[in-house]
């Protein structure tokens, strides 16, 4: 009966979330309630479609489940395809996304080069159909980035998708000759998804490859840094200082003509305080543009630390730091299992072979939901009263008499 229950209602795994699967479930009984999921794949109502294709999602991107996935990857394909031509905007989402993560749980080789064979030609439709939801096209843009960076060994192939997702960012360029500057619209959000995987497939391109697209792009992507949205804004930022250090990779003496106009216009970015914008989004901007403009002008990029179990990892670059933030963006809270399992992603970040931790030292490194439940606690009142503290003038008042 629990079991029936269990995949019955496919949207109780989604809402649950991984974490339950890790601290409740057994490895059978996640093989059962997925195997359920992907029967609800083919289910009539399209809520019920969706939500088994969320519950397959999060699973695959909490647990590491090769062997499973891989007996079971040409249904799973057709299931996603099936649901992104027939499906609307949040089935397809969901489709899209699952596709995602089943190739990141299967890595570089011949059965992701079938999924993405599959299902490459209905994304790219889905990416350029005018008339198709911007929230699925955005997430199917990333999808096909992530699949060819994962899959693709035609290079050509590569190259096809590069200029598929360059059809969709550069129609921001057209606006720079509009008299009121850069609007954003509703296509911002899809822009900045293809500029995002664009710039992470150029990260594996061939030299000649990359030469052509910074003379094609590097003098057009700084019109981006003037759009109204700050997602926008970020993206061009940041995928100008990892074309910088492409350049500069290749040719230590690379010159860039605009320079000056270029760490003018980071440097107003940076300490950006126009009263028109939210204070969140001045913050975060000012915040990456400091690093932008460190690294077009003094070609420095300031070090992030990655911890993970009882490993870390050192982000030490931009091309890292791009790729590390669109795997992060794929997998959510699931990125640092995959950290220290996925054999692809440890070798994407040079980690070396997986660290294999007995049971009793994975359990005294892991925290039960009550001990973290606890912690948080003390360190909210520990917070509330350190504030309360400092700002009670009446306490200095007392102190100074």
């Amino acid at each position: 009966m629990s079991h029936c229950s269990g995949y019955s209602d496919p949207s109780s795994f989604a809402e649950d979330g991984p974490e339950v699967l890790d601290e409740e479930g057994t490895q059978e009984d996640l093989e059962y309630k997925l195997k359920g999921f992907i029967d609800l794949t083919l289910d009539k109502s399209a809520k019920t479609r969706q939500a088994a294709l969320e519950g397959i999602k999060n699973a695959v991107s909490s647990k590491m489940l090769y062997e499973f996935i891989l007996e079971r990857r040409m249904t799973l394909a057709d299931s996603i395809e099936r649901c992104l031509k027939k499906g609307k905007s949040d089935e397809q989402r969901a489709a899209a996304a699952l596709a995602c993560v089943l190739c990141i749980q299967l890595g570089p080789g011949i059965e992701s080069e079938e999924i993405l064979k599959t299902l490459g030609p209905i994304l790219k439709k889905i990416i350029c159909d005018g008339a198709a939801s911007i929230q699925a096209r955005q997430t199917c843009a990333t999808c096909f980035g992530v699949c060819c960076f994962i899959a693709t060994e035609d290079i050509t192939e590569l190259y096809s998708t590069l200029e598929c997702l360059e059809s969709i960012f550069t129609k921001s360029y057209l606006k720079e000759k509009d008299t009121n500057g850069l609007c954003s619209s509703p296509n911002t959000v899809l822009h900045v998804s293809a500029l995002l995987a664009w710039t992470l497939l150029l990260t594996i391109c061939p030299i000649n490859e990359v030469k052509k697209k910074l003379e094609m792009h590097l003098h057009k992507l700084p019109s981006l840094l003037s759009c109204d949205d700050v997602n926008m804004r970020i993206a061009a930022g940041e995928s100008l200082a990892l074309l910088f250090e492409l350049a500069r990779g290749m040719e230590s003496d690379f010159f860039y003509e605009d320079m000056e106009s270029l760490t003018q216009m980071l440097r107003a970015l940076a300490t950006d305080g126009n009263k028109h914008r939210a204070k969140v989004d001045k913050r975060k901007q000012r915040s990456v543009f400091r690093d932008v403009l460190r690294a077009v002008e003094e070609r420095d990029f300031p070090t992030e630390t990655v911890k993970f179990g009882p490993e870390r990892m050192y982000i030490d670059c931009w091309v890292k730091k791009h790729t590390y933030d669109t795997f992060k963006e794929v997998l959510g809270s699931g990125m640092q299992y995959h950290l220290q399992s996925n054999e692809f992603l440890r070798n994407v970040f040079e980690l070396g072979p997986p660290v294999m931790l007995d049971a009793a030292t994975l359990k005294t490194m892991k925290i039960s939901r009550f001990e973290r439940h606890l912690y948080n606690s003390a360190a909210f009142k520990a917070r509330t009263k350190a504030r309360s503290k400092c700002r009670d003038k009446r306490a200095d008042v007392g102190e100074f008499f």
